[in-house]
């Protein structure tokens, strides 16, 4: 866990420099720093437009009497997006973006359901029940 923390940490920086340099010399540097914030701007207006909604959503089910699990997964997901696109560079605010469209985020969440429903068949995750 700790190696997967440091390469996560460490990788992803390098990446994201390496992208910048590259867009910076085709592009030129001005244009490519105006990208990182455009995407930033951009993500960030998403990310409060889907975070309202889903809030909304929430509150829409609480009413009904239904607990909200999509939509609470989706806020998660909205949370996560916010916090990926504050960190500066392309790939970063990409997979934020990513994570606040809807369509992309429902397929993330189907792949993350598969993946960690795998997990439990496998026994990797227990889970107990306490009733």
């Amino acid at each position: 866990m700790v190696l997967r923390l440091f390469l996560l940490f460490t990788l992803i920086p390098v990446i994201e420099l390496w992208l910048l340099i590259k867009i910076g010399s085709f592009m030129g540097p001005f244009a490519a720093i105006a990208l990182v914030i455009g995407t930033g701007i951009a993500g960030a207006s998403l990310a409060k437009i889907q975070g309202l909604q889903t809030v909304l959503k929430i509150r829409e089910c609480m009413d009904q009497g239904i607990m909200p699990t999509e939509e609470l997964i989706d806020a998660l997901m909205i949370l996560i997006a916010g916090i990926v696109l504050v960190t500066p560079g392309l790939l970063t605010d990409f997979a934020g973006i990513l994570l606040l469209i809807p369509a992309s985020r429902a397929r993330i969440k189907a792949w993350a359901r598969d993946a960690f429903n795998r997990r439990i068949d496998n026994g990797n995750i227990r889970i107990h029940r306490n009733f």
